[in-house]
């Protein structure tokens, strides 16, 4: 399937900015030339992936839904209410929609009105006399819910952070982590308690004991998941026979919510054929627990661009050549790898943990036993990579580099490099490696709050290590007359994003974002253990400058090989040493002079994106004759649509 010839070259990628976010607008192109029987099963798992999206938002916090219930009811209430207060109810609300919540996406800090808590309240009584209907619960009153929220609207001390993963001596991540993962429970309190759902539960203490709240039809979320499971069922009768039977496991790990069936929804996804349409939905990556154990809620729904999927399969293809040669112990390597897949392909929705802020890159499952087993499936995410790449100004990349010539050089192949080493970073690198035995196939149960910033750094690090390898020539991937400014290009890039990413924080002197701590990691031991990288300054700005790239390589491979061993003998002091040493704590004066530097050239910090839109054309019988896509181009009437308040 090709992509649509009629697609403008001029479309609109940059919707709009919420302070330092951008606001893009996703396209699916291909979509229209799918079969129609393709067509009616997206649509399916597009209601699937919509019907869970209020999981998540509880999942952050347990006021996130009432919150954002009273924001949408203002702003769709809204007639009569000062249009200062109300412009920055609806600046803070496009924030919370992009981030699910009241917590930056990938600080985990928590943002606030700008307002007055006067001024709030008065916009409330307004949208009231409009008709707005609050989240009252019993015998409440508009007046209570605002007082009972308040604090979480307007304190910046109240439920601080997200997720805390280092919160400091004598403090406990789970009570430091204002999420809704856990109620009542400390670290200590669970040593040596018989956690039999630890993806799908909360944990809350009852009357001095701990009681897991379980994630399935008749638990928590029971009607959510519910709606779920029957848009699920009604996709099962459009999928081809392997995807159907991934569907059909994953309904009856909805229903018992039992890891047995969750592991044997894992192996029929990964073992199924590549089909057309693909979905992910589930509670799946743990990045949102402190202690790496609990499943954030997410759904994707996508179907393959076969004309950009070549790379990624050659890469699949080629798996056990790259386990054979990498830069760690043999006893780590696996052995007969198998099942290992990649495809590029085209986004159609992303929500709850994945959307609107997404990934580029997926390698699932994250079961070690099923990786080792039955192999896993990587996907790129062409169109956001491609929706990205096309919302990002020049400008961005020349403000940080050393050069001229690095900027020309990021110019040229920053979106080749960027999807070889995301398809690296997942395929070969995810997808990779054994551990010990005596782990049970559970490495982060021993890493705990350091495992996923680890395993981040060694997907990265296999991607950095092989982008340098002749192999990638050999394979037709790297062209070889510009393998040398490609290698260059790469490893420029990793370093300038090391300090470019701290335009993110701009509050506090730590990271706690995975994703963030691994890059912060592989650069700062590199500057600290070799000669690959050196920081400089220039007019009062500072750079990382490549300045050896095999020493970098080189670097790369003995950093590779020890985090690798990290993993596989689940040594927590080492990882707790090598995280704690790299990867979270910065100069809070270098940071305010990167968001100087930014806030100077208007450039934005992260990617909120505004899905595709699907409808159903219906023919005289009722049934479904096509489907088809559009895009809404506006933030607030998509996100007031997957709440029920507006329709497109």
């Amino acid at each position: 399937m090709s992509p649509e010839p009629s697609v403008p070259s001029d479309r609109p990628y940059l919707l709009e900015r919420v302070g330092e976010i951008a606001v893009v607008q996703l396209y699916a192109d291909g979509f229209a030339a799918l079969p129609l029987d393709g067509k009616i099963l997206a649509w399916h798992l597009y209601n699937a992936a919509l019907a869970g999206r209020d999981i998540f938002y509880d999942q952050r916090h347990a006021h996130g839904l009432e919150m954002r219930e009273v924001l949408e009811e203002i702003l769709t209430h809204a007639s009569g209410i000062d249009a200062a207060t109300l412009a920055e109810i609806e600046r803070y609300t496009k924030q919370f929609w992009i981030n699910s919540g009241p917590y930056n996406n990938l600080t985990a800090r928590k943002f606030v009105l700008g307002c007055t808590p006067a001024a709030f309240r008065a916009s409330a009584e307004v949208a009231v006399r409009n008709g707005a209907s609050f989240p009252l619960g019993k015998g409440g009153t508009p007046d209570n819910v605002l007082a009972r929220l308040g604090p979480m609207f307007f304190d910046p001390a109240c439920d601080p952070i997200c997720t805390s993963k280092t919160p400091g001596p004598g403090r406990d991540i789970l009570e430091s982590s204002a999420n809704n993962l856990y109620e009542g429970v400390r670290m200590a309190d669970l040593e040596g308690f018989g956690e039999r759902y630890a993806l799908n539960s909360r944990l809350v203490r009852r009357d001095g004991r701990i009681v897991e709240e379980v994630y399935r039809i008749g638990g928590r979320y029971d009607r959510e998941i519910r709606a779920i499971v029957s848009h699920l069922e009604a996709a099962i009768a459009w999928a081809p026979a392997p995807l159907a039977d991934a569907l059909t496991a994953l309904v009856a790990f909805y229903r018992s919510g039992e890891d047995a069936d969750r592991v044997a929804h894992d192996i029929a996804w990964v073992s199924a054929p590549a089909s057309m349409v693909d979905t992910i939905n589930g509670f799946i990556e743990v990045y949102l627990d402190a202690r790496g154990s609990k499943g954030a809620w997410e759904g994707l729904v996508f179907y393959v661009n076969h004309d950009k999927t070549e790379a990624i399969r050659t890469l699949a293809r080629e798996a056990q050549w790259f386990e054979d040669h990498m830069p760690w112990d043999a006893a780590y390597r696996r052995r007969g790898v198998t099942g290992t897949t990649g495809h590029a392909v085209e986004v159609v929705v992303e929500t709850g943990h994945a959307g609107p802020v997404t990934p580029i890159g997926i390698n699932l499952p994250n079961d070690q036993h099923v990786r080792e087993r039955y192999g896993s499936k990587s996907v790129w995410l062409s169109n956001v990579s491609e929706a990205h790449e096309r919302s990002t100004p020049s400008v961005f990349r020349r403000e940080f580099s050393w050069t001229p010539e690095e900027a020309e050089r990021a110019e040229q192949w920053s979106a080749f490099t960027s999807e070889l080493t995301t398809n690296m970073h997942e395929v070969i690198g995810h997808g990779s490696g054994r551990i010990e035995e005596r782990l049970g196939g559970n490495p982060h149960v021993f890493l705990r709050e350091h495992f996923s910033a680890l395993e981040e750094a060694r997907a990265d690090l296999v991607g950095l290590y092989f982008l340098a390898d002749s192999k990638l020539v050999d394979l037709g991937l790297v062209p070889a007359e510009s393998r040398d400014d490609i290698v260059l290009a790469g490893y420029e890039a990793y370093c300038r994003n090391a300090l470019v990413q701290l335009r993110r924080i701009r509050q506090g002197s730590q990271i706690e974002e995975d994703h963030m701590r691994n890059r912060q990691l592989v650069v700062h031991w590199l500057i600290a253990s070799t000669t690959a990288i050196e920081v400089r300054k220039r007019e009062g700005r500072t750079f990382y400058v490549l300045i050896d790239a095999v020493a970098f390589r080189e670097g790369v491979g003995r950093l590779l090989a020890e985090v690798q061993r990290i993993k596989a003998t689940g040594d927590y002091a080492a990882a707790r040493d090598l995280v704690d040493a790299h990867g979270v704590h910065f100069d809070p004066a270098l940071r305010d002079e990167v968001v100087a530097r930014v806030e100077k050239l208007n450039l934005p910090s992260y990617t909120g994106f505004v899905m595709p839109r699907l409808a159903p054309v219906l023919n005289d019988a009722g049934g479904i004759a096509d489907v088809v896509v559009s895009y809404p181009m506006d933030l607030t009437a998509q996100m007031l649509e997957y709440s029920g308040k507006a329709v497109l």
